[in-house]
């Protein structure tokens, strides 16, 4: 299971967002081999075309599509160094598929800030410093091991290496994300090799006031070009203890259209690059999460790894038609397609895998 770390620094919501978020989880027994520890919580992905299957399949359960939160140890200056508990801090991120920053843009006199005021600019440069010195510190141990294998002759692999290195530290001197240069699959291997901290998809959650939680004006405080969520982690929190008419209720009284932890395990779905495609029946109505650009045989080895090596063909149904018409409804129309092996995978489809086993 793909998993986002929650990162930032002291007093800026991190902790409390995640506590809110894996209040919203999911029963873990239908997700397998996933061993959750306390500070890391699989997440339920919302999606609401899951109900309208399992109302045309009358399906018994619905089981979502999941990711996983991961609550990490707080940063100070320095971490790259070891300071406070950077190295864990370090540690941890690099365990992570991508990176979920919260920054702080509330005012309140009754929750300290770290370094004495309200900056969210100022507090997520800090972050994004101390992971270019990290990833420059790894940079420069694997540079020193190259050169060591370049004294026993040069190769092809090697020479690209060599100035994929140099690339990518001129890169994070400049102060700017690994994540920012364009790879070729040959350097896209040695940078997930590398596992860089600035290589990582990274949004950013910025806790703001709850007068600003349903601003259709607002504006990101971190500038363009960065995937940014205005959410009041205060206002989450109270929307958890009420009921669903109470929940509706509120959130019409403050104007917001939609919680904002459901934008933010959605805009995590997409920052992990997944899609999902669906299965419906009597049995369940399940959402299976895949690469986007994945094909029709390794989408069916989701369910099964015999189904990938068995696979003939996919019956596919967009989810629009389905939602319409149900699955006879469909195959009357004519709008089920079959596929081969080269079929690609799009967000929605209803699939069902014709397998041999």
């Amino acid at each position: 299971m793909l998993s986002v770390g929650i990162v930032g620094l002291p007093n800026v919501g991190k902790s409390t967002l995640f506590q809110a978020l894996t209040r919203k989880q999911v029963d873990c027994e239908n997700f397998p081999f996933c061993t959750i520890e306390p500070n890391v919580g699989v997440v339920e992905v919302p999606d609401p075309r899951l109900a309208v299957l399992a109302q045309w399949s009358k399906s018994a359960k619905v089981i979502p599509a999941a990711i996983e939160f991961v609550d990490i140890a707080g940063l100070v200056k320095g971490a790259h160094k070891g300071e406070g508990l950077g190295n864990k801090f370090l540690s941890r991120i690099r365990e992570v598929d991508a990176i979920c920053h919260v920054v702080r843009a509330f005012e309140d006199p009754n929750v300290v800030h770290v370094d004495g005021s309200v900056d969210p600019l100022r507090d997520a440069e800090v972050i994004e410093i101390e992971l270019a010195m990290a990833d420059m510190a790894t940079v420069a141990r694997r540079k020193e091991r190259l050169q060591g294998k370049l004294k026993s002759g040069r190769s092809k692999e090697l020479d690209m290496e060599e100035a994929l290195l140099e690339r990518v530290s001129k890169h994070l001197d400049q102060g700017k994300p690994a994540r920012e240069l364009e790879y070729t699959e040959d350097e896209g291997a040695v940078m997930r090799e590398l596992s860089l901290l600035t290589y990582k998809p990274m949004m950013y959650v910025v806790n703001v006031a709850e007068e600003e939680v349903a601003n259709e004006d607002w504006v990101s405080p971190l500038g363009s070009g960065k995937i940014a969520i205005p959410l009041s982690v205060k206002v989450e929190q109270e929307l958890l203890d009420l009921d669903e008419s109470e929940r509706q209720e509120f959130m019409a009284a403050i104007g917001l259209q939609e919680a904002g932890l459901d934008r933010v395990i959605r805009a995590g779905f997409v920052l992990l690059n997944l899609i999902t495609f669906l299965t419906t029946g009597e049995k369940e109505t399940r959402a299976w999460p895949i690469s986007r650009g994945t094909k029709g045989p390794q989408a069916a080895g989701t369910i099964h790894t015999d189904f990938e090596k068995g696979y003939i063909r996919a019956e596919v149904i967009p989810y629009e038609v389905f939602a319409q018409r149900g699955e006879l409804g469909a195959r009357e129309d004519g709008k089920l397609r079959v596929e081969g092996k080269e079929y690609v995978v799009e967000d929605g489809d209803v699939v069902h895998f014709r397998v041999s086993v």
